[in-house]
């Protein structure tokens, strides 16, 4: 019989909805429960993709004696950490305090106010690895919560005071001085054999690398750091594109790599990954960089977009190894020799082997590293392709091989799809699109960003008047063309803004503009803190234990990180400074985290690095056609700038007031804080001009 979470909207508690667990959603009703019946909460928070949620699923929440104590002892809450980053925000919080770490699955026990006295992520059904049974683990609590309760609570009370305190930052301006310091440390981190930073396991470190992209060509850093940021640049984008971590029939990146190499990777695809990696390679300027955003582009159009027009949060790590079979983290990628054989014939199987290093052995015990290894597939192997061919014979046999093996992957039980839609995504994904559909000349990929975000505009943008001031606010999912209850959070304000400004550079259409401005100026009268900086969650957001926030760029950008993004290219299209000036306040209080933990700063050093260098603005103005598009080509080049172009002037775009043709030719007006040069109609002297500020 389904549980409570027959009824929600989440593709992940669906997942739980026939568990025998008694789950709740996250909600009052749920602690007033717990109050009534004097026992602790359990607060279980995953999400669609995550492979070790779904073995703890099968192990603990589909097993009727785990359940039974569960149901008995506590009551249980679910939490899908896409839909509730607030939520999972505090908690992840207390569980690194609690624990020294973090991830998912993770289970976290608090007390009828919502304070932690317990944390954890995975654990087994029976005594494995050092780590107690999970049952063992809910016995101890719920007998320390009979026979010393009073203590718990105390410890709960402790735990949660230290989460709400409040620390203001120190303010710092970001300089030259402090970018170069930032490379140097980066540099440090590097893995000068694989490229990424550190050591396994291996998260693509987009943001990091679109810093490093700009810092390089601003003119800030000594010969040596340039050259060192182009490097860490060029070897780990190039090792992430030849490595497992890419999908090199399908194109799109997994989430990350087990180990050092970038050979194996937790397989679920993530739309924010892929969003940003569309992006960053497009702007690489490089022959496979626009190879793997083009792939990675098609990737989301074919397999994440959905019927309404959004896209789609992820594609699960797990899929059957065959219909009605076991279910395996990989199965649907990995592959043997002898699939290759059987799927292209004798020569081309064996050729296909030796280019994307498929052995007898396999790949996964040779790199999985830590990993638990009843998660490998041992035998089979990701596919890299480390070496390219060029001889043009190679190349069409490539292209051909690439294409039955897609083909024969296709009858493959594919991996499940949580197809909500997540604002915040959705708009890093608007970006990506509108970037790569500039530089390669293809209007489609611009036209599928303006789908997601009028999907965006017409479910999840919902007006709001605030002491008497219209204004708009932001709902964080949708699901079928149906808005959930949950308010956005800081970063889907940030990335939904910036996907608007993208849409609105690449079409000139200054409704785009608009909802955009409007959005910041939602995000600065509501998650504003008092020294310069923001919090996570709205000022009349739900109350939790404490009031979110974390500068620090994860997997995505940080809503700090990408609201002062979108401040920045506001004040460019707009001219207002009072954009500029909160853009400005707020990097300052992100100094001591770039001076600590620039891997966790990338997009606000990025930000810091268009700060100190303009970002230099460019306004092409000219009937459509070859002469404007090499005019807006070259200015897109340009690290940081903000491009629009259109025939001329466009009401509702101060960046285009006043710009005209040059004698009937199109014409790009460069500027720096709304001070121009003199027009250019030679695409050559576009650089010239940004070069001679």
């Amino acid at each position: 019989m389904p549980n409570r979470l027959a009824s929600a909207t989440s593709p992940y508690l669906l997942q739980h909805a026939d568990n025998p667990v008694d789950w709740w959603e996250w909600g009052p009703e749920a602690f007033e429960e717990a109050r009534r019946r004097n026992v602790p909460v359990i607060v279980s928070v995953g999400y669609a993709a995550c492979h070790w949620c779904h073995v703890m699923a099968h192990e603990s929440f589909e097993d009727e004696a785990t359940a039974a104590l569960m149901n008995e002892r506590f009551v249980n809450i679910k939490v899908d950490r896409e839909e509730r980053p607030d939520v999972d925000a505090v908690y992840m919080q207390a569980t690194t305090a609690l624990t020294g770490n973090g991830g998912w699955p993770m289970t976290v026990v608090v007390d009828h106010d919502g304070a932690p006295f317990f944390a954890g992520t995975y654990f087994p059904d029976q005594p494995r690895h050092g780590q107690p049974a999970f049952t063992q683990v809910l016995t101890a609590l719920a007998q320390a919560w009979s026979d010393r309760g009073e203590d718990v609570r105390t410890t709960a009370g402790r735990v949660a005071e230290h989460l709400a305190k409040q620390v203001e930052l120190p303010s710092y301006p970001l300089d030259a001085e402090r970018l170069t310091a930032a490379v140097a440390r980066l540099a440090g981190d590097f893995d000068p054999m694989a490229g990424g930073f550190g050591d396994a396991p291996k998260f693509p470190p987009t943001m990091v690398l679109e810093f490093l992209r700009r810092v390089a060509d601003a003119g800030v850093l000594p010969a040596e750091q340039e050259q060192r940021a182009r490097h860490m640049l060029a070897r780990t984008t190039a090792a992430m594109a030849g490595g497992g971590i890419y999908d090199q029939l399908g194109g799109g990146f997994a989430r990350y790599a087990v180990d050092r190499g970038w050979v194996v990777p937790h397989f679920e695809k993530m739309l924010y990954d892929n969003a940003q990696l569309i992006g960053l390679c497009a702007r690489l300027g490089t022959e496979q960089g626009t190879r793997v955003a083009t792939e990675t582009a098609d990737f989301l159009l074919r397999e994440l977009r959905t019927a309404e027009g959004g896209f789609a949060s992820s594609l699960d790590a797990d899929s059957l190894v065959e219909p009605g079979g076991e279910s395996k983290e990989g199965a649907f990628y990995a592959w043997t020799p002898a699939q290759l054989v059987d799927a292209l014939g004798e020569e081309r199987g064996r050729w296909a082997a030796e280019l994307f290093a498929v052995t007898e052995a396999g790949t996964f015990d040779a790199s999985a590293g830590g990993e638990r290894s009843d998660r490998r597939q041992e035998g089979t192997s990701t596919l890299q392709l480390r070496h390219a061919p060029t001889d043009p014979r190679d190349v069409r046999r490539l292209a051909e091989v690439r294409a039955r093996l897609l083909d024969a992957r296709g009858q493959r039980p594919r991996p499940a799809r949580d197809d909500k839609v997540v604002a915040a995504w959705n708009g890093l994904a608007i970006s990506g699109l509108c970037d790569l559909g500039r530089r390669t000349g293809r209007p489609e990929y611009v036209a599928a960003a303006r789908a997601a975000a009028e999907l965006l505009e017409r479910v999840h943008l919902v007006p709001a008047a605030v002491e008497g001031v219209e204004g708009v606010r932001l709902l964080r999912v949708s699901r079928e063309g149906v808005a959930g209850p949950h308010a956005g959070v800081l970063e889907d304000y940030g990335c939904v803004a910036s996907g608007f400004l993208a849409l609105a550079q690449a079409t000139a259409d200054p409704r785009w503009l608009r909802h955009a401005t409007d959005l910041i100026d939602a995000a600065v009268a509501g998650f504003a803190a008092p020294d310069g900086g923001f919090h996570d969650t709205h000022a009349d957001a739900e109350a939790l234990i404490a009031r979110p926030r974390d500068p620090g760029d994860n997997a995505s950008p940080s809503g700090f990180s990408s609201l002062v993004h979108a401040l920045l290219e506001a004040h460019a299209l707009t001219g207002e400074g009072r954009y500029r000036d909160v853009a400005e306040a707020a990097l300052a209080t992100a100094a001591v985290l770039v001076d600590k933990a620039p891997r966790f700063a990338g997009w606000t050093l990025a930000a810091a690095t268009a700060a100190l260098d303009g970002p230099l603005e460019v306004a092409v103005v000219g009937p459509p056609g070859d002469a404007r598009d090499a005019l807006e080509s070259r200015a897109l080049a340009l690290p940081g700038a903000v491009v629009v172009a259109a025939a001329g002037p466009v009401p509702g775009i101060a960046l285009l007031q006043g710009r005209q043709p040059v004698d009937g030719h199109p014409a790009a007006y460069v500027c720096r804080g709304q001070v121009c040069e003199r027009p250019v109609t030679d695409p050559d002297l576009v650089a010239v001009v940004r070069t001679a500020q």
